[in-house]
């Protein structure tokens, strides 16, 4: 995408507080009055129930804790340093760290850790991280970060995923699992974001359409955060290094003199971790058990929110050293910019300085908690051995001294789930409703059973007593009338007697009489008790059927409480919704407000820029003197502000009809300003839009200047770090007027332009066909009549990159064949600059190798053309390492490389 830029595909830059965390807050031992504050546990207790909220729980102090690690020597290093001794001693086990000034003298330091080049991955992670990852999961803000001098293994520190090797992974990969291993999913949750802050621009790396993020800040607390930014929600370890991947895709990365992939931004991840606060059995105890059940179902359950930062800061560097020119010249001031100014931040509050200028730089705002603020801040900061770089060690140095001294003041972040509660409520509310109507049902059920039963009863009762007492009575009726019948057939005989004896006869008669009346009012007696008796039990009988029907009355007040219960919880619930609504529109309303003051800055800030403004829309001739102004002051530094305010003034069409002036002075001036503002990422949208593209491609064959030649080359190889710019450039026929210009030209800076700008167009996928077609590559291999480092640097960058994209399409299938670059007769080139002494030249030449061997079909060909020879002593003798082993997986895949090595005897 940019000059000097591809996207890196290899390696991604990848409980309560235990004694380990204790351990590693011990103080500065050589600053004991700046940091005596800090040797206290910094996430002690709190003293605060569970169920605390954010905004009373006190700050705990804790300073941050600064880690020393040194880098091995690289090959580069063991044969240039061979007879010079290393400039750094360590004594981890004092924790401290001696930096010779010359044989005689030194510096000594003292860190909370010293570690060793043969210090491992898992005990810098112990050492460094893992308190910090045990903080954020207690609720606590927390940063992990790396500084130092680009190439002594920052992102080796932070980012490496061990795919190969399990051991080597770094901070990120081990914080996620030690993450992963303490949360429960059912109840908690991980959300990832992953960021890259380039040339001042923060830029989403998970979703590349979001490249210029804006940084939000709370006006309550303080908080920083990025409102645009996408944030994933991760379940497991493996879908966190499949972002990583797609985030370490997008994050610009350059070849410098330092490291063959030195990162121009600074990459931030941050990890949201959410954890839910179980309640203790037996917290809550009330007199009454309903009432305490009650209690804990009211009481909202506590989530306590950690975040977690990591930063993989971009390497400091010296421009003479680092070899940095054009596009990445410009990255490399933006960098050491924004680390200036950080350093700036923790000199200020090392000082305790009463204004900290965190507004300086992006960086310092989203860092801005993490130094002197509420987070639990670690830093690792990675040196190298070499006595060439001691200038650069010692800077490194005295920044984790300062570092040491600043404070922080931890806070727990808790807040109630009321939602959570809710939600509980909701369902407990629909249970209870639940199962009042099924015991409802039930009792209605059991009551008409009872009345079903009694009623039965009853019946049977009245039936059974009604049929004995019919019987009863038949029965007597019965007797009584046979008696009847006796007695009349006796007085009938007894009439038949002697008439003397008839009164005697009848008074007996009559005797008999009344004796059998009464033995039938005995059995009238008998039945009349055996009737109360039954009239008793029925009376019992309605006794218990009243019984029951007060049973039931008592059932039905039973479920007017609980109605009036669930009356009472509906309100509780009705009340909360009421209370999250109003929280709800007072943070709208807060929102408005804080918008309607950024509004009313921003008209502010422009109507003082307008009042002060310049008046710049003269004539030609007085547009001519600003110009020429600008160029002089280029020397000074401040080129680049005068053509802004250039721009913003006169106005881009204007500037370009400039260049169709007939005053040569005038039109070179104009190509310069063009070209200047071309090299801002901003700017060179507006300019294809008004046609600039078309004008500066004109100019290569309307113009016969070298120096409006040579400029407006830069100007295209500007343009052309943008893919679609790179489009409009082959479409409009800029491959052929490149080679045509580069045909007529002797000059190497007017090459050099020319060189950059097609190189720039082979990284692009999509080209691959059309710039060969157009004559793209023979194009390069022109250029090399030239013979200038500068032009033959380029020349090897364009065909490294056309050897990448070509690679990188035959994997996905989309390519099949022989190389392109073989067929244009690029091999014998690329074989014979393979040992260039200039060392740009060299790297960019064994990139190609490396990537045209990676398939088997141009093996035959490299075989022929001396490749392979030239692979061989890559793998054995390459100053990078990542190089050496790149060409050594690719001869031990390939097996035609494989038979012509064993033919010709020699071992990989």
């Amino acid at each position: 995408m940019a000059n000097n830029h591809s996207y890196k595909n290899g390696g991604v830059k990848t409980k309560s507080i235990s004694s380990a965390s204790s351990s590693y807050s011990s103080g500065n031992k050589s600053k004991p009055s700046a940091t005596s504050a800090g040797r206290r546990n910094s996430t002690g207790s709190t003293g605060n129930s569970a169920g605390t909220l954010h905004k009373d729980t006190p700050g705990v102090s804790g300073r941050v804790r600064v880690a020393v690690r040194l880098r091995p020597r690289n090959s580069e290093e063991q044969s240039t340093d061979a007879d010079f001794a290393d400039c750094v001693e360590l004594q981890p086990e004092l924790k401290r760290l001696k930096l010779r000034r010359n044989n005689w003298d030194s510096d000594t330091f003292e860190f909370d850790e010293v570690l060793t080049e043969f210090a491992s991955q898992k005990r810098v992670y112990e050492v460094v991280a893992k308190p910090v990852v045990e903080s954020v999961l207690d609720g606590y803000n927390g940063t992990v970060m790396a500084y130092g001098q680009t190439g002594t293994g920052k992102t080796y520190t932070l980012g490496r995923l061990g795919d190969e090797d399990t051991s080597a992974r770094g901070i990120m990969v081990r914080a996620m699992e030690d993450l992963f291993a303490e949360i429960s999913p059912e109840t908690d949750s991980i959300s990832v974001s992953y960021l890259q802050l380039y040339m001042e621009t923060i830029q989403d790396l998970l979703d590349p359409t979001n490249d210029n993020l804006s940084i939000m800040e709370d006006p309550k607390n303080g908080d920083i955060s990025l409102p645009g930014a996408t944030l994933i929600e991760v379940r497991d370890q493996q879908s966190f290094i499949e972002l990583l991947r797609l985030g370490e895709a997008h994050r610009f990365a350059a070849n410098t003199k330092l490291n063959t992939e030195s990162s121009r931004s600074h990459a931030i991840l941050m990890v949201h971790v959410k954890k839910c606060v179980k309640e203790k059995e037996g917290a809550i105890s009330c007199e009454n058990g309903g009432k305490s059940h009650m209690s804990r179902t009211m009481k909202p359950p506590v989530v306590r929110k950690g975040k977690l930062i990591v930063v993989d800061l971009a390497g400091s560097e010296r421009i003479d050293k680092s070899g940095s020119e054009g596009h990445t010249l410009e990255e490399a001031k933006s960098i050491n910019l924004s680390l200036s100014a950080l350093g700036k931040c923790i000199n200020a509050l090392a000082e305790n300085s009463s204004h900290v200028p965190v507004r300086d730089s992006k960086l310092t705002r989203l860092l801005r908690d993490s130094f002197g603020g509420t987070a639990r801040t670690s830093l690792v900061i990675t040196i190298g051995p070499s006595p060439r770089h001691r200038g650069e060690t010692s800077s490194t140095i005295m920044f984790g001294q300062r570092a040491m001294k600043v404070e922080n003041m931890l806070k727990i972040k808790e807040e109630f789930d009321y939602k959570s509660l809710a939600r509980k409520l909701d369902v407990q509310v629909e249970s209870l409703i639940q199962e009042h109507e099924r015991e409802q049902k039930g009792y209605q059920d059991e009551v008409e059973k009872i009345l079903l039963e009694a009623k039965k009863q009853m019946s049977d009762a009245e039936k059974s007593y009604k049929d004995a007492f019919e019987k009863e009575r038949l029965k007597y009726q019965r007797e009584y009338m046979e008696s009847i019948k006796k007695l009349e057939a006796q007085l009938a005989v007894s009439q038949e007697k002697q008439g003397d004896k008839r009164g005697k006869v009848g008074f007996k008669d009559e005797t008999l009489h009344k004796t059998h009346n009464g033995e039938v009012e005995v059995e009238l007696i008998e039945t009349k008790k055996l009737l109360q008796k039954e009239i008793l039990l029925r009376k019992a009988a309605e006794e218990e059927i009243s019984n029951l029907r007060s049973q039931i009355a008592q059932w039905k007040r039973s479920e007017a409480t609980g109605n009036a219960e669930i009356m009472k919880l509906r309100k509780m619930v009705e009340e909360e919704v009421h209370q999250r609504e109003k929280r709800e529109e007072e943070i709208s309303m807060l929102q408005n407000q804080l918008l309607q003051l950024s509004f009313d800055a921003d008209e502010t800030r422009k109507q003082l820029e307008i009042g002060h403004g310049v008046d710049m829309t003269g004539e030609i001739s007085s547009l001519v003197s600003p110009v020429r102004q600008q160029q002089q002051m280029a020397y000074s530094g401040e080129q680049k502000g005068s053509v802004a305010k250039l721009f913003e003034q006169v106005g881009l069409q204007k500037i370009l009809s400039l260049l169709e002036a007939e005053d040569p002075d005038v039109r070179i001036h104009a190509v310069k300003v063009i070209a200047n503002l071309a090299a801002e990422a901003t700017n060179q949208e507006k300019i294809v839009e008004a046609g600039g593209l078309t004008s500066l491609l004109s100019l290569l064959t309307t113009s016969e200047d070298d120096n409006i030649h040579r400029v407006a080359a830069g100007a295209i190889a500007n343009l052309a770090m943008n893919e679609s710019n790179q489009e409009l450039i082959m479409a409009q026929g800029g491959i052929t007027l490149l080679s045509m210009t580069a045909e007529n030209s002797d000059d190497p800076q007017t090459l050099r332009m020319i060189a950059g700008a097609i190189a720039n167009l082979c990284g692009n996928d999509k080209l691959q066909l059309m710039l060969r077609d157009e004559g793209g590559i023979k194009a390069l291999l022109g250029m090399v009549r030239c013979r200038h480092p500068d032009v033959l640097a380029q020349v090897a960058r364009g065909i490294a990159n056309f050897a990448k994209c070509e690679s990188r399409a035959s994997t996905q299938g989309i390519k099949s064949g022989k190389s392109l670059l073989i067929e244009d007769g690029a091999l014998p080139w690329i074989v014979k600059n393979a040992n260039n002494e200039a060392s740009p030249i060299r790297r960019h030449v064994e990139l190609a190798l490396c990537h045209m061997a990676q398939h088997e079909v141009n093996a035959k060909d490299m075989i022929s053309g001396g490749a392979l020879w030239e692979l061989v002593k890559i793998s054995r003798d390459c100053s990078r390492e990542d190089i050496r082993i790149l060409a050594r997986r690719t001869l031990s895949s390939s097996p035609t490389f494989q038979v012509e090595l064993k033919r010709l005897r020699l071992n990989t």
